[in-house]
């Protein structure tokens, strides 16, 4: 079963929460509330989060200075931010949601489609990542356990391999789709080079196992 990306919507008022939860529960995710700038900083201690959705004007700690804490965190400061706010002072005021480490800035009220969309492409960006990992994960688990199928059994490397690259060549083919659908549609700058940085990754695996193939530049290297 494919697990499901958190969401964070981070509102001090619940009619806002509940408004959001509506537009975004199509995309059948994990939809995780948090009333309070301290409250979305607890929940981000524990879990992953495929993007955040952050109101700006709140009471005690406001979405910038939340975005800042979340920015000096190792742990989430990849996250995408998303700011919602109900006024507009200007330039000046969008340039602090983005120097504040937003992707983007949505003024409400908001097109529920257009923000749904937004979400949507940074949940299918992170579980590609997600795909990433386990499979980088699932090569070293097998290459230090000497080639180990999931019964026990040792597989021909030549197997190994192939079932490995088998994997790997089916998230790339998903991350090149993803790249140019956000390509052709004109999306965001920070989803595209999210979408970039990902295909960067997929690389040096691919690099990484294409090195382990008999007869390759890494192989013979490693006899000699």
């Amino acid at each position: 079963m494919v697990q499901k990306a958190k969401i964070l919507l981070v509102d001090d008022r619940p009619e806002n929460l509940l408004a959001l939860e509506a537009i975004l529960s199509a995309l059948d995710q994990t939809l995780v509330r948090a009333s309070s700038g301290e409250e979305a900083l607890k929940a981000l201690l524990t879990d992953d989060f495929a993007v955040i959705l952050l109101d700006v004007q709140m009471p005690g700690m406001d979405g910038f200075e939340t975005a800042a804490h979340i920015k000096r965190r190792e742990r989430t400061r990849d996250i995408p931010i998303i700011f919602l706010t109900a006024i507009n002072h200007g330039p000046h005021h969008t340039f602090r949601g983005y120097a504040a480490g937003a992707v983007d800035y949505i003024s409400k009220p908001f097109d529920p489609w257009v923000l749904r969309a937004k979400v949507s492409v940074f949940v299918e960006l992170y579980m590609k990542n997600c795909q990433l990992r386990e499979q980088a994960a699932l090569l070293r688990l097998q290459l230090e356990g000497g080639g180990k199928a999931a019964g026990g059994e040792a597989k021909e490397p030549a197997g190994l391999l192939a079932e490995l690259s088998a994997r790997l060549a089916a998230v790339e083919e998903q991350a090149e789709a993803l790249s140019k659908q956000l390509s052709d549609e004109s999306t965001d700058a920070a989803a595209v080079a999210t979408a970039a940085h990902l295909e960067r990754k997929l690389t040096g695996l691919r690099r990484a196992l294409d090195a382990l193939e008999p007869g390759s530049a890494g192989d013979q290297t490693a006899v000699n």
